[in-house]
Order: C-alpha cells, then sequence, then structure tokens
C-alpha cells in the first residue's frame, strides 16, 4: 500500500462518484484530500493553502476547463506538479495535457497502481 500521509492532494472534480472514489482511494494512503469541484474553486485554494504539494486535475469542468485551470494554477506555483485526468480519452490527451502545463496524464477508470506511482514520481522524486 502506498503511504502519502500528511502529504495535502488537490483533486479538482466535479463530478461526485469520481470524487468520492479518488477520496477513498486516497484517503487510505493517510493523505490529505482537499476537493474544488471547479476550476476557480482550486485557483482559490492554490492560492490560500500553500500546503497543497500535487494537483489531480479532471479536464472537463462545469466552469474554466482543466487546461485553463492548469495554466493558471502554473502561473501561481510553477513546481505544483499537476496530473491530468480525464474520463474522454483520446489519442491524443497526454500531447495535449502536456502542451497545456499539465505535468502528467491519468485516464479514467483510474487505475489504481498507476496512479500511486504517478504521485510517488512527482512527490518523492
Amino acid at each position: 500500500m502506498a503511504n502519502f500521509s500528511n502529504v495535502n492532494i488537490l483533486v479538482v472534480e466535479d463530478d461526485k462518484d469520481s470524487q468520492e472514489l479518488l477520496f477513498r482511494i486516497l484517503e487510505k494512503t493517510g493523505a490529505k484530500v482537499i476537493i474544488a469541484e471547479t476550476g476557480e474553486k482550486a485557483i482559490d485554494l492554490i492560492k490560500s493553502d500553500l500546503s497543497i504539494k500535487i494537483v489531480l486535475m479532471d479536464i472537463r469542468l462545469p466552469d474554466i476547463d482543466g487546461f485553463i485551470t492548469t495554466r493558471k494554477i502554473k502561473n501561481l506555483r510553477p513546481n505544483l506538479p499537476v496530473i491530468a485526468q480525464t474520463a474522454y480519452a483520446m489519442y491524443n490527451d497526454k500531447e495535449l495535457c502536456l502542451e497545456n502545463g499539465c505535468d502528467d496524464y491519468i485516464s479514467k477508470p483510474l487505475n489504481r497502481n498507476l496512479l500511486f506511482n504517478l504521485l510517488n514520481k512527482y512527490l518523492y522524486n
């Protein structure tokens, strides 16, 4: 089991089921999970909470999309890792995510081991 004790992870996700799934997966690792349902809320949290160590960013959000949100977050905190997550996987999604400032990409449904590997990569390497 992965151990992310005392790591603050921002999950930017508007879908309640996806929020719950990520919360349960990450909570079991000891992480502190912070949920933002919109891009604007995510940006506000990044401005106010410097303890956030990594962001899991849904690309399709109800207000501003995940690409714009990521660019705004990167303007505030350039070294904060942002991992894009999307259910609408297309052949060029990874390239689009990287071009728009995301550090990496994972498709839904999430593979727990791949998620943990990505978190380890950006938190501890």
